[in-house]
This record gives C-alpha cells, structure tokens and sequence, in this order.
C-alpha cells in the first residue's frame, strides 16, 4: 500500500493536517455552545433577561445555516487552502468583536458573523480534507471534520463554560479566539495545496449542489436530526420526572452521551468508506431501537445509560455518511454542497426543538421521546428509499471530475 496521499504527502504528514482540520472544528464547536453554560451571566452583565439572551443560540444557528451557503457561494473560485485560512482568521476578529461588545445587539451581530463563518469554514475543511487522502478513506477525512464538533460538545463546552463562570462571560470568548490563533499558525504551517475539484462556476457548482438526489438527501437530514433532537432537547426533564435523577448525575449522564457521540463521530467515517447508504439506514435502526428502550426503561437508571450511549454511537455515528452521501450525490458541485448538511441539520433541530417542545407542554415529559420515535420510524424507509439515489451519468458530470476524484486525477497526471 502507497504512503503517500493524493498531494504528494506522506500518510503521517496527512494526519497531521487533518488533526488541524479536527481542532478548527473542535474550537469552532466550542463557540457554538458555550453561551449555553453562561447565559445567566451575559443576562446579567448585558442587563437582558435569559429568555433574550438565549437567542444568542438562534442567531449563530441562522448565521451557520443560511449565510455560510451563501459565504461559500461568493467565495467558491477562492483556492480552498487560502479560503481556510481567511476563514479562520475572520472568525477569530468576529470573537473578538464578541468579547468587545459593550451591548447585547453587538453581540447578536458578532454571533450572526460568527455562525456564517462557521459554515463557511466547515464547507471548506471537508474539500480540504477528502482531496488530501485517497478515495478510499474519504469517509474517516470527514470523521476528522466532523470529531472536533462531537469532542467539543463532550470537553470544550463544559471547560469553556468553567471559565466563564468563574472569570466572566468574556473570559470564555477569549480563550476561544487564542486557541483560535494557535489553530490558525498550525494550519498555515501543514496545509497542503489542494486541487480545485468539481466546477468552478457558481452557476455549475449550484446545479448540481441543489439536484433533486441531493436535496432529498438533505430532506433524510432534517428529517433524522428533527426526530432525535426533539427528544434530545428535553432529555433533562426526561431525566428529572421519569428516571428520578437530578444535579450532577445528570450532567453525568448527559457527559456519558457526549463521549458515546465523540467515539460515534470517528467510527463513522470507516462505515461510510464501506458503504454510506447503509450505514444511515442502520444508524437509523438502532436509534430508534435505543429511543424506544429509553421510553420503556426509563426509570432504570443504569439502562438509561446504556440506551443514551447507544444513541449517542448511533445517532451521530451516521453523519459521515450523511455528509458523504451529501458531497458524492453533488459530483462536480461539492464545494457547495459541503456546507448543506449542517444547514439541514440545524434546521431539523430547530424542528425537533419546535415539535418536541409542544409534545412536552401537552403531553408531558415521556411525549418528546415518543415524537422522536415517530419521526425516526418514518426516516427509517426515507433512508432505504434514498440508498438507491446515484449520481447520473451526463455529459455535463463527466466533464468535472467529482470531488472525491479531483485530487487522484491531478496526481495521476502530475
């Protein structure tokens, strides 16, 4: 077997760039969430009451599902290695324009900025990544991407939220934005130069981005993320009135989740280099099969446990292949389409967050995991369905070669 990579690279020299790709991610993550744990203390020090300051979370969400399409749209003829870069550089000045603000309107605008980039940036660490390794490892190159999401949820919410807590809300934004600088020089350093893969027009790359195969991919998306997060969401009333848990043990079970989604995130990837269809429609399965124990379960703590963890393996284990389905269905389009699976994710969330909320209001606290039940249940033949979704063969695909081939074509005739 080859020890060099479609750029040139040895395999060890790969990794590390894709462990700068992971910690990208990992610190972006971090950003994301932790408003979560100090929303009490911006309230407080911005003179906003909670339920106000929570639309921090909404801002970044609209920021990440709309405006990072649309960044990645205006910038799509930008070389993908410099446009990472930029990225990361412009999101560490919008964390600094965070820890600024001297008003709660500035700091919408700085997260609205700051989620845009986010989908900006994580469009352009999947083209990085999958262009750097060979075909066959595609899958585990998105694994990376996608880890440092899942870590940062389990390690760096909960540490940047310590630091909030204990030194101020602004504390937690800039240690954010200096391991954001560390990140930054690591990727100047071992980013290689990738090929530019696909279309290069934005009127191609949309064509094919926005193909039917590929937005039913997106609906599955939606569709899978709307169904675990509106039990997800409510999981710690779940947790309260059905297993008789409270305080710390639930931050216990809930960090046992986090870890099961981390190990999900990476093990992932090796199933959607074998067969990603597949993959989503077993996921899929045993999410279900796990929802259903923790409905049945729920006042045993220890299967509760278990039934968590299962999901958490399962129910972000399948978003490699998502993405990979995604960026495959795409062809020469996949530097569009990079970013739309964490559009459609965040718009099943806010779905999952909407419907799961009114079944807690009007049913009570065991009615959220029934709805997530349902909604997988109904995913589960969406998923089969779309297993059989293939790029077409047309004049217009096979003069671009797909992304997941454009480095092993400049390779091969280099």
């Amino acid at each position: 077997m080859s020890t060099t990579t479609p750029t040139g690279l040895s395999q060890s020299r790969t990794n590390v760039a894709l462990i700068t790709l992971f910690l990208g991610t990992f610190v972006l993550g971090s950003a994301e969430l932790v408003v979560v744990g100090v929303l009490n203390v911006i309230a407080s020090n911005l003179q906003v009451s909670v339920a106000t300051a929570g639309s921090l979370v909404t801002a970044y969400a609209l920021g990440l599902s709309i405006g990072g399409p649309i960044l990645t749209a205006l910038t799509i003829r930008v070389p993908r290695r410099v446009m990472l870069w930029l990225t990361l550089t412009l999101y560490i000045l919008g964390t600094a324009l965070a820890f600024l603000s001297v008003n709660f309107g500035m700091l919408v605008l700085a997260r609205v900025l700051t989620g845009s980039l986010q989908g900006l940036f994580v469009g352009v660490a999947f083209t990085v990544a999958t262009t750097i390794v060979p075909p066959e490892r595609i899958g585990r190159a998105m694994s990376a991407v996608i880890g440092g999401f899942a870590v940062s949820t389990a390690i760096g919410v909960p540490l940047g939220t310590l630091i909030g807590q204990s030194f101020g809300w602004r504390g937690s934004f800039v240690a954010v934005a200096i391991l954001g600088v560390v990140v930054l020089i690591a990727q100047l350093i071992v980013i290689p130069p990738v090929a530019t893969s696909g279309a290069t027009g934005l009127g191609d790359q949309a064509k094919f981005a926005f193909a039917p195969r590929v937005l039913a991919m997106l609906g599955l998306c939606i569709l899978l993320f709307a169904g675990m997060y509106a039990s997800l969401t409510f999981i710690t009333p779940f947790l309260q009135q059905l297993t008789g848990i409270s305080g710390g043990l639930i931050s216990a079970f809930l960090l046992a989740y986090g870890a099961a989604t981390a190990v999900g995130a990476f093990a992932g990837g090796r199933f959607a280099d074998k067969n990603a269809s597949r993959a989503i429609l077993i996921a899929d399965v045993v999410v279900v099969i796990a929802l259903v124990v923790l409905y049945f379960v729920s006042a045993i703590p220890l299967l509760v446990a278990v039934a968590l963890i299962l999901w958490g393996l399962f129910g972000f284990g399948l978003v490699p292949s998502l993405q990979y389905r995604v960026v495959s269905l795409a062809g020469p389009g996949g530097n569009l389409a990079a970013t739309l699976p964490a559009s459609a994710i965040n718009a099943g969330i806010a779905i999952g967050a909407l419907i799961g909320g009114w079944a807690l209001s009007s049913h009570g606290a065991a009615a959220p995991t029934v709805v997530g039940i349902i909604v997988c249940i109904v995913a589960i033949p969406v998923a089969w369905v779309t297993g059989f979704l293939k790029v077409p063969s047309s004049p217009a695909a096979a003069d671009v070669p797909a992304p997941a081939e454009a480095a092993a074509t400049e390779a091969a005739s280099s």
